[in-house]
């Protein structure tokens, strides 16, 4: 074997936890799995040594809450979608606030302490609605966190209700809402996304939500599903958005990546499986060294990577999703409970605790 010195340096440039470029991304992407997973769990301990008065090395979180999707019927037709119906279709819903409430008190009861609201690209619901479905729900479950409503639905609100983002989402904030997920990032280069959902927002519309969130004070996730159309280097430029969009806002709380799944949607592409999530996950903990958290996709991948994935990055095994319906429509129905949680945390010689949406510790 030749001896490389450029590489020995970078990565020991990673060892210390000093910032990549998307060059030298690509060069860590093509080492071998195991020494990849090294340096991210490297970054891990390196990101994570403070927090919890210093116990953050041992410490690995996890959430109870419930996604709770509001309706179905939704007119962007993503091709990777198997869950989208159209407004005719016998299946087609919207949920109602005795829907709803039932679905909350079954999630508290569990210890859930949080909701993530998403739903179709609803041409019809009006803005009232929202409002007032946000209204009912905080007033009558002050203590459960709403982390609801994707940038792409903001994208959606913004063209139905003819109002700027800014207020949108302040509205919704007096409403009830307390933060905002990631979904629909799939990969932040716009080549891709007129790909596979061209009628959805674009990456600059998604980072445009996330802006405004962060600067009303919202916390966010960020997310990418890759596995599809897109090139490695399409990958790496993705991550590169939103670390740039983290280095300007600093909302981001978390990092979620998944992998396509292909059963019943439309998007023909061939896909990936555990190696390259296993792969992914550990150069996005390496490149996003301004997000402090890193959550493994148990729900796409099943319990036994789920836990590998806490050793290639992870700091967090996500949610024991009590529900779950966009994912499984694609043919993927791996479930787990707070002790199957517990049970893979501890397996590794970590501590679960569980958390909040602000990775506050609640026990």
């Amino acid at each position: 074997m030749i001896y490389d010195a450029s590489l020995d340096q970078l990565l020991e440039k990673v060892w210390d936890g000093e910032r990549i470029n998307q060059a030298e991304a690509l060069r860590l992407y093509r080492l071998p799995l195991e020494e990849l997973g090294a340096l991210a769990n490297r970054r891990r301990e390196l990101a994570k040594a403070s927090a919890y008065n210093g116990k953050g090395n041992d410490v690995v979180t996890y959430i109870v809450d419930r996604n709770v999707n509001y309706t179905n019927v939704c007119n962007v037709y993503c091709k990777f979608c198997a869950f989208y119906r159209v407004e005719k279709d016998d299946d087609s819903y919207v949920i109602t606030h005795e829907e709803m409430d039932k679905k909350i008190e079954e999630t508290i009861a569990l210890g859930g302490t949080q909701i993530l609201m998403q739903g179709g690209h609803h041409p019809k619901l009006s803005m009232q609605w929202y409002l007032d479905l946000l209204s009912h729900i905080k007033g009558k479950f002050p203590q459960i966190n709403i982390h609801g409503f994707s940038p792409s639905e903001f994208i959606h609100f913004r063209e139905v209700f003819k109002l700027p983002l800014e207020e949108i989402i302040s509205q919704f904030v007096k409403a009830g809402l307390g933060s905002i997920p990631g979904g629909g990032g799939e990969i932040l280069v716009d080549r891709v996304r007129k790909r596979i959902a061209p009628l959805k927002a674009m990456s600059d519309e998604w980072l445009e939500v996330m802006a405004v969130a962060h600067k009303l004070g919202l916390a966010s996730t960020a997310t990418m599903m890759f596995g599809h159309v897109e090139t490695v280097e399409e990958r790496i430029e993705h991550l590169e958005r939103v670390r740039a969009q983290q280095d300007a806002t600093k909302g981001f709380t978390a990092f979620i990546a998944w992998t396509f799944q292909a059963e019943h949607t439309k998007l023909k592409a061939p896909t990936v499986g555990a190696h390259e999530y296993l792969r992914m996950q550990a150069l996005s903990r390496i490149y996003l060294d301004n997000i402090p958290n890193i959550q493994s996709s148990w729900v796409t991948q099943g319990q036994e990577i789920g836990q590998i994935a806490l050793k290639y990055g992870a700091n967090d095994l996500g949610s024991i999703m009590i529900e779950e319906n966009v994912v499984s429509q694609a043919g993927t129905t791996h479930r787990m409970g707070v002790a199957d949680m517990k049970r893979l945390i501890l397996e590794l010689g970590y501590q679960p605790h569980q958390r909040d949406n602000w990775y506050q510790l609640l026990n």
